[in-house]
């Protein structure tokens, strides 16, 4: 797997080297997948892990791999494209640390008419929107992406 020179394992990210997390995963999965060019590595936790693979079944990222550095681990994310351009539009965080957004199983939104992928932390674990409807289970609204 070829990586941009922006990611290699071992330049770490402004405030990754610190070794202080955030409790903010899912906004620190985020803003690197959004602004990376072809690939990056974020620091490694169950949440990320499980966004990483629902964007992997949905077709917006191409692959994901867990990389142990000593006694620190990372996500390199590989992200997909089609001519050139990102296969996701927007990524948006809706639950925020400040603010957060839970929703029923009845009422959870649909992205784009059925275009985009909502994704929801449940106790069941972290899928997709489709799943939670499927499942009839609500949780809190990780992000969107179309």
């Amino acid at each position: 797997m070829k990586h941009c020179k922006n990611c290699p394992a071992t330049v770490l990210r402004q405030g990754y080297a610190t070794g202080v997390r955030s409790p903010d995963a899912a906004g620190e999965f985020i803003r690197p997948s959004v602004c990376a060019g072809t690939c990056s590595d974020i620091p490694c936790s169950n949440t990320k892990l499980g966004i990483a693979a629902i964007l992997k079944d949905q077709g917006y990222v191409s692959d994901f791999e867990k990389i142990e550095d000593g006694n620190r681990s990372y996500i390199r994310i590989t992200l997909r494209y089609y001519h050139r351009e990102p296969a996701f539009n927007e990524m948006k965080r809706v639950s925020k640390p400040g603010r957060r957004v839970y929703s029923a199983a009845d009422k959870l939104p649909r992205v784009k008419n059925g275009l985009g992928v909502a994704i929801i932390s449940t106790s069941k674990g972290i899928m997709s929107d489709k799943q939670a409807r499927l499942l009839n289970i609500g949780g809190e609204l990780i992000c969107t992406i179309w």
